[in-house]
């Protein structure tokens, strides 16, 4: 057996094992997952728990989120293959890959320089060319790319940012973790429908804090 084989029967088993025994549904999130091979996204020395069912550390104080989370989240941006989805956090970069076998462009920011030339080595080295990544704070969006079929933001916030609800399309979502931490989160859905906005909670999470401008005092 080589080693993609390998990484392939890893990817379709923690799929099987984590993600659909759970409810998740979506043909297309399924697929992504399967083929996006995680074990590159993270450090050398923990690339043997790469597919286990947890969060995993990949420096800067940041994690890997959990595979079911990251189908979770995306599963409930309810995607489409030509919409233009922006992601706040890029972190390792998996989740920006996983996106990107789905929609036609992805736009995505990290706030920490060390991880976001990671992420940018990374991604360009699995040619992944639907992916703009940008170095920067996410909470003022990208909004010469605007607007945005859905928007996620990979780090928990009291507030959602309000730069990031104007640039919504009609009908987008906005999919975060509601809180702030210490303790737990709410996975929420921010749907964009006129001028207003319905907001679904799913479930409980646990999500690093997101930092710059969402961390000041007046935004919370």
């Amino acid at each position: 057996m080589t080693a993609v084989q390998g990484e392939s029967i890893l990817s379709a088993e923690m799929v099987r094992t984590q993600i659909e025994c759970r409810g998740i549904t979506d043909p297309a999130v399924l697929a992504a997952m399967r083929q996006v091979a995680r074990h590159l996204f993270v450090p050398a020395h923990l690339r043997s728990s790469a597919y286990e069912d947890h969060p995993l550390t990949i420096g800067e104080g940041q994690t890997i989120s959990q595979p079911y989370i990251v189908a979770l989240m995306t599963e409930c941006l309810a995607l489409s293959d030509s919409d233009i989805v922006l992601e706040i956090g890029t972190g390792s970069g998996y989740q920006a890959a996983v996106l990107s076998r789905i929609v036609r462009q992805v736009f995505t920011i990290e706030v920490r320089e060390v991880l976001f030339r990671r992420a940018r080595r990374v991604l360009s080295a699995l040619g992944c060319a639907n992916i703009e990544i940008r170095h920067g704070d996410g909470y003022y969006g990208w909004p010469e790319r605007a607007p945005f079929d859905g928007i996620i933001i990979t780090a928990a916030v009291g507030l959602a940012p309000p730069p990031l609800l104007a640039q919504l399309k009609e009908g987008g979502r906005l999919v975060l973790p509601f809180g702030t931490p210490p303790g737990h989160q709410r996975l929420t859905v921010i749907t964009r429908v006129g001028m207003r906005f319905q907001v679904r909670h799913i479930t409980g999470v646990t999500f690093v804090p997101m930092v710059g401008r969402a961390t000041r005092r007046e935004d919370r």
